[in-house]
């Protein structure tokens, strides 16, 4: 990356930073079970609610004990179970429209990262229905409030429920942005363990690297503050001490519950300290090709922790801390190998390959381009790299995919 350009994108990181403590962050408030909505819904008058998921959850019948309990308290409820793997403006042109014509008031995002981005777009159309979803690109341009918004994750992974951003694909472009407003974060977080039991192990190993992945970007970037840094140490902590437990012993309430609670530990870190280009990778390949997100970032995470070299060393030590893989005295290079040695051979355990073979070559430029106008400048990454540099991630999973 050119000198003006860095200076440009250090500059506005800079502003950002300083800005934190005064922007009007909050987290959800925290419930533990689904069978705490009714009271919380009669108290505010909310009689018809819109759920928001796709057709798997639907087949693993995880809505269920929502609809009973619902049913049961005289609370209508509709449906939309459309929601795609990358949820589309056309996903959120239907929903909607189901939100309208039911007269629904409020909203639950009931699934992973994707039916709650389909959610949180939702409620934004709602709150300003005569602006695109490609007009609110980018930052603060929702700034209204929206329908009271819930999300119950049923992956321990995206982080989508403590988060300001819901990430959209262009139906017809296929191209993939954030939206990023403080009244996208919904108001509660139904953290139910219960709801995760049936999740299959492949699944549950690619969310959960997912989270690994948010804390460990919010933590090496250059914009954390003490909680984030709390929070991501934290995540990492529970991520390394339950994600074996829960791949190989899926109805483990204790280890599910805790692998939800490493998921919101990660979000609240990253909702404030951004990500990194693991992300932006990961956002391209997944509008391109429809690459489920976790999988991506689970793919991609050690690529880019090893191009950042030893710029985040001191960081990783920390995180190897944490993870149990190092102490105070290990020096902070044997420290920051062992943790990406340890994702790595996470990867090997779960059977996540080293590849993305979906990739094609004349794609790699545009996939590039759009990974580095998601962030540059905004994610305030440890080292600085334009559309040209991170075309090489792109290459070093082709070259691995042909090995």
């Amino acid at each position: 990356m050119n000198t003006l350009r860095k200076l440009y994108c250090r500059s506005f990181q800079t502003v950002f930073r300083t800005a934190l403590p005064f922007l009007p962050y909050r987290k959800p408030k925290i419930l533990g079970s689904v069978k705490a909505l009714p009271e919380i819904l009669l108290k505010r008058k909310y009689n018809h609610v819109l759920i928001i998921t796709d057709e798997g959850i639907m087949k693993l019948g995880l809505t269920k004990r929502l609809e009973k309990v619902l049913s049961e308290n005289n609370i209508k409820y509709t449906i939309y179970d459309k929601t795609v793997a990358n949820p589309t403006t056309k996903n959120v042109a239907e929903a909607m429209d189901l939100f309208l014509s039911n007269n629904c008031n409020a909203i639950i995002g009931f699934g992973g990262g994707s039916s709650m981005d389909c959610a949180k777009a939702v409620g934004a159309k709602i709150a300003k229905p005569k602006q695109s979803l490609a007009k609110m690109k980018g930052i603060l341009k929702v700034h209204k409030r929206i329908p009271l918004l819930i999300a119950v994750p049923t992956t321990a992974g995206t982080g989508s429920e403590t988060m300001l951003a819901a990430v959209i694909t262009d139906a017809e472009t296929r191209h993939k942005y954030a939206i990023n407003d403080f009244p996208l974060i919904p108001r509660y977080a139904i953290l139910d363990p219960k709801v995760t039991l049936s999740l299959p192990p492949f699944i549950t190993a690619t969310t959960g690297m997912d989270a690994l992945t948010h804390a460990v970007e919010a933590y090496i970037g250059n914009s954390t503050t003490y909680g984030t840094r709390m929070d991501a140490l934290k995540a990492v902590e529970l991520i390394f001490e339950n994600i074996d437990t829960v791949y190989t012993d899926g109805k483990n309430e204790e280890a599910r519950k805790k692998m939800l609670h490493a998921s919101f530990y990660a979000g609240c870190a990253f909702t404030k300290s951004y990500v990194g280009y693991v992300h932006a990778v990961a956002h391209s390949l997944g509008g391109e090709y429809n690459v489920p997100h976790g999988l991506a970032n689970a793919v991609i995470l050690p690529l880019v922790l090893e191009a950042y070299g030893s710029t985040i060393y001191k960081k990783l030590h920390k995180l190897a801390i944490a993870a149990g893989l190092a102490d105070k005295n290990t020096p902070h290079e044997t420290a920051a190998k062992a943790f990406i040695l340890a994702v790595k051979e996470m990867k090997k355990r779960f059977e996540i390959g080293d590849t993305i073979e979906s990739i094609r070559e004349e794609d790699i430029p545009k996939l590039a381009h759009y990974a580095d106008k998601e962030a540059n400048p905004l994610y305030p990454v440890p080292v600085l790299m334009d559309a040209k540099e991170l075309e090489t991630f792109y290459y070093q999973l082709m070259q691995q995919s042909e090995q």
